[in-house]
This record gives structure tokens, sequence and C-alpha cells, in this order.
């Protein structure tokens, strides 16, 4: 008998402990399920995840783990929104970019096919036709180029070459332009110089810079190069006597689609200099200016020497 009441008492010890335990895990997981439940609406609504009521251990490491995807998410969304707000930015100055040229195309085709049209002004509006298309060809080239130099789509080696070529390259593509202003090009007398650089590209980025000299410049004016070579690199100096830029604006004329207060009214797209910049950043060079205004503006195109 006793021993019967013996097994009894232990099975029913067995029983409380039991449900001593049920309970216990039952209010455990229910804490952590609630927990659980609450990081997660937390991280649907992208609300900061709290992790306030959960102590050390498998709790405490999911929670990290789930803060760990939030931050992951929130740079996610973020960059997300910057890329929507660039996308915007860029259709928004493209279309500012081409308004003009494209309402001038138009106007110009609706001119020609007037039959009454001497030859004379038939000749002038059929001129004015194709500086207009080619403007626009121009703009659409280098936006295409930004765009993928941005996206690392283009890439392009870097070699030794000489930079003499280049600079014949990139004066050639402008000479027009400077004859038509009467604007003299002088390059002063230097050996020459190897610099590790795309001689295509290159030329690319100081036919820019030469383009904006020119633009900028008052006929019968005077840009001038020079080549100085440093113990790392070497310098390229493009100095014109054009209208100059005020020194707060020297980081913002690098930026993609900047245009000046002081120059609206002249035609320009922003585009160039930018565009020279990504060329030489491809290239482990870079620029700078010093200018003033009313006295003229300085390019300094810096590339590396040749280590042999």
């Amino acid at each position: 008998m006793e021993r019967e009441k013996m097994i009894v008492i232990l099975l029913l010890a067995g029983c409380i402990v039991f449900l001593g335990m049920a309970v216990y895990y039952r209010k455990k997981y229910q804490g952590l399920y609630f927990n659980i439940d609450k990081m997660l609406d937390e991280l649907l609504s992208e609300r900061d995840i709290t992790q306030s009521d959960l102590k050390e251990g498998e709790a405490s490491a999911l929670a990290g783990k789930m803060m760990r995807v939030q931050e992951k998410l929130n740079v996610e969304i973020c960059q997300a929104r910057e890329e929507k707000e660039s996308v915007k930015s860029l259709i928004s100055n493209m279309s500012h970019q081409l308004r003009t040229p494209l309402s001038n195309v138009m106007l110009y085709q609706e001119l020609l096919v007037n039959q009454e049209l001497d030859s004379e002004k038939r000749s002038v509006f059929e001129r004015k036709l194709k500086e207009q298309t080619e403007k626009i060809n121009w703009i659409l080239q280098s936006l295409f180029k930004m765009v993928r130099l941005e996206e690392g789509v283009i890439q392009f080696d870097a070699e030794v070459n000489p930079v003499k070529e280049t600079l014949r390259k990139a004066i050639n593509s402008v000479y027009e332009k400077a004859a038509s202003k009467e604007i003299e090009i002088v390059t002063r007398e230097t050996e020459e110089i190897y610099l590790v650089h795309n001689v295509k590209w290159t030329a690319e980025a100081l036919e820019n810079i030469l383009e904006n000299a020119v633009k900028y410049s008052p006929r019968g004016s005077r840009i001038e190069i020079e080549l100085k070579q440093f113990e790392m690199c070497s310098q390229i100096r493009i100095s014109d006597q054009g209208i100059g830029i005020q020194e707060k604006e020297f980081n913002n004329i690098f930026k993609r689609f900047y245009r000046s207060g002081e120059v609206q009214e002249l035609e320009g797209s922003g585009i160039g200099l930018y565009l020279a910049k990504l060329i030489l950043e491809k290239q482990k060079g870079y620029i700078t200016i010093e200018s003033k205004p009313g006295e003229g503006s300085s390019f300094f195109v810096f590339l590396q020497n040749c280590k042999d």
C-alpha cells in the first residue's frame, strides 16, 4: 500500500512539473512569438526594429539578424530613390537641352517649305537647319557617352602615348570654330612628353575644354596651351581670355548639366566639362581651374607620367 501511494505521489509530482514546464514554455514562446511578430510589423512598416524585451540567446541573435536585414533594405531603398531622382533629373535636363534645337529645326523646316524663298535666304536657312541638327546629334551622343561612362559600360585602356599628337587631334577638332571667331590657338614649344592615357578619349576631353574656351572668348582673342612635366604627373594648361568664372562656381562647373547664370543666354549644354572630368578620372587623371571674372580662365589637366 505504501508503495502504491509513493507511485501515485511521484506521478502527481511529475504531472505538476510537466504542467509547470508547459506553462513556462508556453509563456516563453508566446513572448517570443509576440516579439517576432512585432519586429516583422516594424520591418514591413519601415520603422526601427526594437529588441528591448529580448534577452541574450537565440531570440536576441534573431533580432540582430532582422536588424541587419532592415539596414540592408534601408540602404537599397535609399539607393533606389536616389536612382529614381537621378533618372527624373536626367530626363528633365535632356528635354530642356533638346527643346530649343528641336524647335529651331521645326521652324527652319517650315520656312524652307515656302516656295517663294529666294536662293540666298534658302541657303541661310539650310545652313542653320544643319547647325541645329548637328547640335542635337552632339547632345545625344554626349548624353549616351556620359551615361555609359557613369555606369561603367564603356571601358578603355590607358597606355603610354605621346601627348602632342593627342593635343593636335583636339586642336584640329575646334580649329574651324576658333578661326570663325579669329581666335588664335598657340601651343608653347616643349619637348615631347609620354603620358599614360587613351589618345581617342583624352583628345575628346581636351576638345571639350577647348570648345568651351572658344565659345566664351571674344573675337580676336588668344588661347594658349602649355605642357609642364612634374615628378609623378604632367600638366596640360589651357588658358583663354574669355569671360572668366567666379571662384564660388569652380566645383559646380564640373557637375552634370551645370551652367552659370551669367551664360544662360549663350548656347551650351552643361555636359562638356563634366564629360571631360569623367574621361580623365577613368585614366586616374584629374582637372582643376583658375579663373577671374573678366580676365579669362586656365584649365589644368593632369595625367600620369610614363614610369620608364
